[in-house]
């Protein structure tokens, strides 16, 4: 009886240890579980497991069957030839090997084609129509991007599964034939010796059941010969991407006769193995074999003696489809293109008709405004802004462009000292606030003009923050560990630390089961004993927001520049996600920055992410791409319409700068629709290049708010030039428009070719040639200082085009930063540098600027009254600055001094 209970007290403490080994070794799958959950997400979480039990489970049952069922007609067959036959304990363990045998090549089948076929499954069934069919087979392009990888990954399967069988048939009939129990004696022809021979019966069963197999096989390879035939719209032999010439009249017809042949071989293969003859057998791989070389042979002659003396003829009609089909690929068959009819009739009216385009000119730079930032705003070692985000926003009524960029957390920086495990998880928590600046104002220094900015934020204008923390960003890389028995560090107020306690959504509730999962999880057993983490503790997890998305949804790709968003005073990051292939028939393949190879993308989807609760929502915004629709079908509880977007957020959205910059790369050639312009590049474009900082480069597109030719209002557009290839006129202009309705269309203005237009470069040689502009140049460039040229921003203005290039001067002390010194505005013949935009404007277009009537006044009156007028010019003097208007900055400056100057007379 104790020896009972002492078992059962064993078997229970095993039991539990295993189950808690079980727990512990799944605790990462438990985690992901709990955090999908506080996402909304469970069902998300789910769809791969539930995938790939559809296709395990089926395909476990079935492979299970039939390989079960055949290791017992080999059983059966070893037992009729076995000479122990009469002798049943002999097959007892048998039936136990062939379930064992059955079950791990089932496991091992069925786990393998559900690991790599689930999404392609998910895919195939959620299929939906582009209502557009490739034009050499006339499919619809669905059958490429969603139905042919799944029905190749089956038939790729089928293939390895009859190969493992004929393999093991083959080593279980060999063994069989060799062993002893299935030999027959007798003597030999003397009487004197005992001969052994095998039964000739197990060699017949053996060739039969590899003829069946080769049979099956051949009719396999007759099937992918079938699906080959569609790679063809994949190809890379000719002038362009996809078949050509040689392709659709040599390759494909050899396909189409492997077909035939792989079928013919099947049967001759049967035949041959029945009969025991290898002549009929070979008959049908060397068919094969010999119809394989002499295409491959044809297909060279073809190419070079049909095709390439007569390239241009042959290819023409697969030009025209590598042409339509990339354009299509990459969304740029959408470019609409317009004649830009050119003048040089700008005036100052036409300054002062556009003067929301005037004033959003940027004259700063993202570069040097992030150093501004971090050493004026950074307030303490910890706190980094990490990039410079570009946006516009309606600041007291008018449509302003901003640079604006998040106060964020960074741990690294801590001192080596604060770097403790409570520090780190506990108490540095989040970041603070953000700082904004508009792109076109400098101060009295050359740097940016902050209209929010400090800790608490302060706001120069109707933009408001009442919720600044941030807890989910770029730099937030560790855990966090809120509601804990500490406060956490909210932000430095003087001399003392103002602490908080998180009251967002975010976080898994740190009850000792998930402390225990946590603890094992991540190797640190704090996590299990620290007295500072109560029951209502929640940990946050996956808070960089780049990882945050990347682990819901990977089968997106997501623009590298998540941006900063102001929306009711609450923060949110804004991050573009693309739909991509490389399936797309006859596009050319471009390569994305991270190494991946694209033929097809879509922006289809905005993310949206609450820097404070951690919330992640996906709003479709191209309902007219397939492959969104697709992935909503799979996933329609993780997409959302792109109307539910708030209002505030819908303000921000933006064309994305990563595929507007791959867009106009494949438009640089691909804008040419006529195949023999095309084939002999007659038209080419490159992207512009300009003189930046102290190097040579392409042009970076720009976010601009500008009025386009012919509409009424300015709007917020994303641009970059054209030259000819190998030159540097201006030959034509893209734009990308993201204002309401017009979000998402893409305009080219093609320059008139009777009419040479300055290029960037040109300006830039024009500036370098100007003996005024070098002059002072090759003075700032000595006396421990540096000259740093800005981007050469290329400005729509109606019919014209105006040239603006900001320039820096940076001095060789090792925290400097460069600061705008000079403004160069080019227009026409005229090229000029002043201290500020308005004064090179007014030269550039003949503008008196108005001076203030005090200005041509002698200062008067008793000191009471000398004072008084010199607060006003100081007082109109800073506004001044703020507006960025350095005319009349100077005028009051200077009056300011003859009022000084008086004042010092005056008898004391």
């Amino acid at each position: 009886m104790i020896s009972g209970r002492k078992l059962l007290v064993s078997s229970v403490i095993a039991l539990f240890v295993v189950l808690v080994f079980l727990i512990l070794s799944l605790s990462g799958l438990i985690i992901d579980y709990q955090w999908f959950k506080e996402l909304g997400y469970t069902k998300v979480f789910f769809t791969r497991y539930i995938a790939e039990l559809k296709i395990g489970v089926p395909v476990f049952i079935v492979v299970f069957l039939v390989v079960f069922s055949y290791l017992q007609k080999v059983k059966r067959d070893f037992i009729r030839f076995s000479t122990d036959y009469n002798n049943g304990n002999e097959f007892k363990g048998y039936n136990f090997a062939i379930v064992v045998a059955s079950f791990i090549i089932s496991l091992i089948s069925s786990v393998s084609l559900a690991n790599s076929l689930w999404s392609k499954a998910l895919s195939y069934f959620n299929a939906v129509d582009f209502n557009l069919y490739d034009p050499l087979f006339h499919k619809d392009i669905s059958l490429y991007m969603f139905k042919l990888p799944f029905i190749q990954g089956v038939l790729g399967f089928v293939t390895a599964l009859l190969v493992v069988l004929a393999i093991i048939t083959a080593l279980l009939y060999a063994i069989m034939y060799m062993s002893d129990s299935t030999r027959f004696y007798r003597l030999s022809d003397d009487d004197s010796v005992l001969e052994a021979y095998s039964n000739k019966d197990i060699l017949n069963i053996l060739i039969a059941r590899i003829a069946i197999f080769g049979f099956l096989l051949f009719v396999l390879f007759a099937l992918r010969y079938y699906l080959k035939a569609f790679d063809l719209v994949y190809s890379p032999r000719g002038i362009v991407f996809g078949a050509g010439y040689t392709d659709v009249h040599v390759t494909l017809v050899a396909y189409r006769v492997l077909m035939i042949v792989s079928v013919l071989a099947g049967i001759l293969f049967l035949v041959g193995a029945l009969r025991r003859s290898l002549k009929i057998i070979a008959i049908g791989p060397v068919t094969m074999v010999a119809v394989i070389v002499v295409s491959g042979v044809i297909a060279a002659i073809v190419q070079q003696l049909v095709v390439s003396p007569n390239e241009l003829t042959k290819e023409m009609p697969y030009i025209r489809y590598n042409i339509q089909y990339t354009q299509k690929g990459f969304g740029i068959d959408k470019v609409k293109r317009i004649e830009f009819n050119y003048k040089e009739n700008l005036t100052a009216k036409s300054l002062g008709d556009n003067v929301d385009t005037i004033e959003n000119i940027r004259i700063n730079d993202y570069r040097p405004v992030n150093q501004v930032y971090n050493q004026l705003q950074g307030i303490r070692l910890y706190y980094k802004f990490n990039d410079i985000d570009i946006d516009r926003y309606d600041i007291s009524g008018k449509y302003t462009q901003v640079f604006l960029s998040a106060r964020e957390m960074s741990i690294p920086d801590l001192t080596d000292h604060a770097k403790t495990w409570i520090n780190k998880h506990l108490k540095y928590t989040h970041g603070y606030g953000v700082v904004m600046s508009p792109v076109n104002k400098v101060n009295s220094q050359g740097q940016p003009v902050l209209t929010i900015k400090n800790i608490p934020p302060v706001s120069d204008n109707s933009i408001k923050i009442t919720r600044p923390e941030i807890y989910f960003g770029e730099l937030t890389d560790d855990y966090a560990i809120t509601n804990t028995a500490l406060k956490e560090f909210d932000y430095p107020s003087g001399a003392d630390n103002v602490e908080s306690v998180y009251k967002g959504k975010a976080g898994i509730p740190m009850n000792f089961f998930n402390r225990l999962l946590f603890a094992f999880n991540y190797g640190d057993i704090k996590l299990l004993v620290s007295s500072e983490i109560k029951p209502t503790s929640k940990i946050l997890i996956y808070r960089n927001i780049m990882q945050r998305v990347e682990k819901i949804a990977p089968f997106l790709t997501y623009d590298q520049d998540p941006y900063i968003v102001i929306d009711s005073g609450k923060l949110y990051w804004i991050i573009d996600a693309f739909t991509t292939s490389n399936d797309y028939p006859y596009s050319q393949p471009y390569q994305l920055p991270d190494g991946r190879w694209v033929n097809y993308i879509r922006n289809s989807i905005k993310v949206v992410v609450d820097a404070y609760n951690g919330t992640v929502d996906y709003y479709i915004v191209d309902k007219s791409d397939p492959v969104a629709m697709v992935y909503r079908n799979i996933f329609p509880e993780l997409f959302k319409d792109g109307s539910k977007m708030p209002e505030g957020l819908k303000k921000h959205i933006r064309y994305p700068q990563d595929l507007f910059d791959l867009q106009a790369e494949i438009y640089k050639n691909y804008h040419m629709s006529n195949p023999t312009v095309f084939y002999n590049r007659e038209d080419s474009y490159d992207i512009a290049k300009e003189k930046y900082y102290d190097r040579t480069q392409p042009e970076e597109s720009q976010y601009m708010i500008a009025r386009l030719p012919g509409m009424r209002d300015e709007e917020y557009l994303l641009t970059i030039p054209f030259t000819p290839a190998q030159k540097d006129n201006l030959v034509a202009y893209m734009v990308a428009r993201m204002d309401g309705a017009n979000y998402g269309k893409l305009e080219a203005y093609v320059m008139p070719k009777s009419t040479t237009i300055y290029g960037p470069m040109q300006i830039e040689a024009k500036i370098d040639n100007d003996p005024d502009i070098s002059k002072e140049l090759s003075l700032w460039n000595q006396k421990g200082s540096e000259v740093l040229r800005g981007n050469t921003l290329v400005i729509p203005v109606e019919d014209s085009i105006l040239y603006v290039e900001p320039l820096y001067i940076k001095s060789d002390a090792k925290e400097s930063i460069p600061e705008v010194k000079r403004i160069i505005v080019a227009y026409d013949n005229k090229i000029v540098m002043e201290d500020t935009l308005d004064a090179a404007l007014n030269k550039v277009f003949n503008i008196n600027p108005s001076v203030p009537q005090t200005a041509v006044q002698a200062p008067q009156g008793n000191l009471q009254d000398l004072i008084k007028q010199a607060n006003d010019l100081y007082q109109k003097a800073d506004n001044a600055i703020k507006q960025g208007d350095w005319t009349s900055y100077g005028n009051y400056i200077k009056q300011l001094g003859d009022i000084l100057k008086v004042m010092n007379k005056q008898p004391k």
